[in-house]
């Protein structure tokens, strides 16, 4: 995509005062050519007090009084009985036609901690159910335009040397029923098609120099084992950089939804390049055009021409805390209270992130917190003091690769808006007088 080159002239914030904001100019679609400076935030939360006769403290409570269970009675473990809202959730609209074997499960972002998505979590994507993959009978065939074909065992994949990175991986149609308006209601149906883990398995370029490539071979097809075959092109390029063949997530061996024994890693681009329950690598001079690369997942653009060789996740970001699921409707005017979300760009790191409380006309930047990688999550937070007055929440994130996350008409103006892939415009949250929370659209 590409869009008018319009610059950035930041001003130095400087807050005399936490309630003083200074209006800056609008960053462009996708170069940020001046820096923001930070914004002196620091504050310390009061703890709040506890009445003397508060039952949970003064009498013994049932837990404090009996056996608990017995230590191996759930020998994986499972979560509190208490955490029980915390799942996947699905969606009629995010299915074919109401065929839930191609159909999508969201994260329940709202719920979450950290950058570390767990297994059970993890959103699910697939185009024809959860393949059950014996891993004895699991072969994975390399061929094509390489000297030395191979076919490898699960035993011989895992005696190459093994790495681990930590990488978001998002649906290229996270978002895709908001291109024309807000249609969901909750924080986990409007960006649930992400997650963030830890994969571990060995780097592609380290078998195919073993193997082999041919000078002629360019591109590269990953064809999965499930019912579909869903197979995906991917340029060489990518796959000497730094694709990987994963077999385990999070420490643990990849969960069947997740691809079990193996699947494909791209870093910083679409899930559906990530092909799952992988099977077969094939190596050839030009594009294959599979059918999940030429009826879906390309970009539109405001013309209706489609970009068709268009792979990586972009600048985003999305405010977690408050938001529809978590109201700040128990809040009262004068309390301290931490704004947090998550912002993550397939093209580099997470250089900064902004936050709006008036819909985009003044920002301020937001502290970055934890762990900040490449290709990942990166969670920011900034302390707010509640007013008990509307807001309209936003954030803003901007990378090293200089791209940042534009408004919803800059998007527009470039992909149009009957294109459900890659949409990363600026989200809203409208925060009531009462502090109940709604999605919402701003087009500026």
């Amino acid at each position: 995509m590409s869009c008018v080159d319009t610059k950035y002239k930041g001003e130095k914030l400087n807050r005399e005062t936490e309630e003083k904001l200074t209006s800056s100019g609008r960053r462009d679609f996708f170069k940020k050519t001046a820096s923001v400076s930070a914004v002196a935030a620091t504050s310390i939360m009061v703890p709040s007090t506890v009445l003397a006769d508060d039952e949970n403290i003064m009498h013994h409570v049932k837990w404090g009084t009996t056996l608990g269970d017995e230590c191996n009675k759930n020998p994986y473990g499972v979560p509190s009985l208490y955490e029980h809202n915390v799942v996947r959730r699905t969606s009629a609209l995010m299915s074919s036609a109401g065929d839930m074997h191609a159909a999508i499960s969201m994260t329940p972002l709202h719920a979450l901690t950290g950058i570390i998505v767990p297994n059970g979590l993890h959103f699910t994507r697939t185009h024809n159910g959860v393949a059950h993959v014996d891993p004895t009978k699991w072969r994975l065939m390399l061929h094509g335009l390489v000297e030395k074909p191979i076919v490898l065992t699960l035993e011989q994949l895992k005696r190459y040397p093994s790495e681990s990175r930590i990488l978001v991986l998002e649906c290229p149609s996270n978002s895709a029923a908001e291109w024309k308006g807000p249609q969901f209601g909750t924080l986990q149906f409007v960006k649930g098609m992400m997650a963030c883990s830890e994969w571990t398995g060995v780097r592609l370029k380290t078998i195919l120099d073993e193997l082999g490539l041919k000078p002629e071979a360019k591109w590269m097809l990953a064809e999965g084992g499930d019912g579909s075959e869903m197979s995906r092109t991917l340029p060489i390029e990518k796959v000497l950089d730094d694709v990987m063949i994963v077999y385990a997530q999070n420490g643990e061996a990849l969960r069947p939804e997740q691809g079990y024994p193996v699947r494909l890693m791209a870093p910083g681009w679409e899930a559906n390049l990530c092909v799952k329950w992988l099977k077969r690598l094939e190596f050839g001079d030009k594009p294959w055009y599979a059918k999940e690369e030429t009826s879906k997942y390309t970009a539109l653009t405001a013309s209706g021409k489609a970009i068709q060789h268009f792979y990586a996740v972009e600048v985003n970001s999305i405010i977690t805390s408050p938001c529809p699921e978590v109201p700040w409707t128990d809040l009262e005017k004068g309390d301290l209270v931490e704004i947090e979300g998550l912002a993550w760009s397939g093209h580099g790191t997470i250089e900064g992130v902004d936050i709006s409380f008036d819909g985009g006309k003044n920002w301020v930047e937001a502290n970055l917190k934890g762990l900040v990688l490449p290709k990942a999550w990166t969670r920011f937070s900034y302390m707010y003091k509640y007013e008990g007055k509307p807001l309209l929440l936003q954030s803003r994130s901007y990378d090293d690769s200089k791209n940042v996350q534009p408004t919803v008409n800059q998007e527009k103006a470039v992909v149009g808006v009957e294109g459900v892939y890659h949409r990363n415009a600026i989200c809203t949250w409208a925060v009531s007088d009462m502090g109940e929370v709604s999605n919402v659209q701003i087009r500026s």
